[in-house]
């Protein structure tokens, strides 16, 4: 548990109810612990009464509670956000943000401070307590700050640590993962309905392939090149699934659909 340490979110959406729920289950920290702002008082109301968090509807006077602040908001509205709460910081108070796109230098540019900075990319299987969350260390943030991020994000998933040059990569290729995971199981379950097979059978034998395969090579460290080997026997179903895939192009795709999105989040990045 985080002892002593009072965490502020600033935006109370689906990532910031994840972490919420992720801090609670494991015990890193006790509901009175958390604090949350929006706008939105359906939303707050929904929170603590689920939760037990407490809510502020002024940014300002949440974060002024608080000892470490995720920016939990939308890219586009992490500068007015800012704008609301710079004044009300304390002195040392960590700032921790999930905003896609947005690098520490223009998050300092925002705060006008020195305040330890750190950068996160999670993603939405945060929503299942099984996020790939990576983490980058910006100005003024000292290892224990790092620590304390990590210890906060290994409450919703898996966390690695990289340099922030990397992370429009991580964003390409995690952060917007599970929306290509999504369009491969989509795939293999119309497959399966053309075959004959019914829509909720088709789907659920495509989840549970696609969550088995994904905790086999997590488990056995096996490159997913010797997985691929142990299925595609000579002259069987799977190698001739496999040379489809090949000739339509699917490894070449999902390279590309990572470069693609890895030049939208630089460009979204330039502010």
């Amino acid at each position: 548990m985080i002892e002593g340490k009072y965490i502020g979110l600033v935006g109370g959406g689906n990532m910031a109810e994840a972490i919420i729920k992720g801090l609670i289950l494991s015990k890193i920290c006790h509901p009175d612990q958390l604090l949350v702002s929006d706008i939105r008082p359906e939303r707050l109301d929904y929170l603590n009464n689920k939760y037990g968090v407490r809510v502020f509807k002024e940014n300002d006077v949440m974060v002024s509670k608080s000892d470490i602040v995720i920016l939990a908001v939308k890219p586009q509205d992490i500068e007015t956000a800012i704008s609301e709460f710079r004044d009300a910081l304390k002195d040392g108070t960590l700032i921790i943000s999930i905003a896609a796109g947005i690098n520490t230098a223009f998050l300092r540019q925002c705060l006008a401070k020195e305040m330890p900075i750190i950068r996160v990319m999670p993603n939405t299987a945060a929503l299942a307590l099984a996020s790939m969350s990576v983490i980058s260390k910006g100005p003024y943030a000292t290892d224990r700050h790092l620590e304390m991020a990590e210890t906060l994000f290994k409450a919703i998933g898996e966390t690695l640590v990289l340099p922030e040059k990397m992370i429009d990569a991580v964003t390409a290729l995690s952060g917007s993962g599970p929306a290509y995971v999504c369009l491969f199981i989509e795939g293999l379950a119309d497959g399966g309905v053309k075959m004959g097979l019914s829509r909720e059978v088709a789907l659920k034998l495509a989840i549970q392939t696609v969550f088995g395969t994904g905790k086999l090579l997590k488990e056995t460290g096996e490159h997913p090149t010797i997985l691929k080997e142990m299925v595609a026997s000579p002259g069987g179903t799977t190698i001739f699934g496999l040379h489809a895939l090949e000739n339509a192009g699917v490894k070449g795709a999902l390279i590309l659909a990572v470069e693609e999105a890895t030049k939208r989040s630089r460009a979204l990045g330039r502010r």
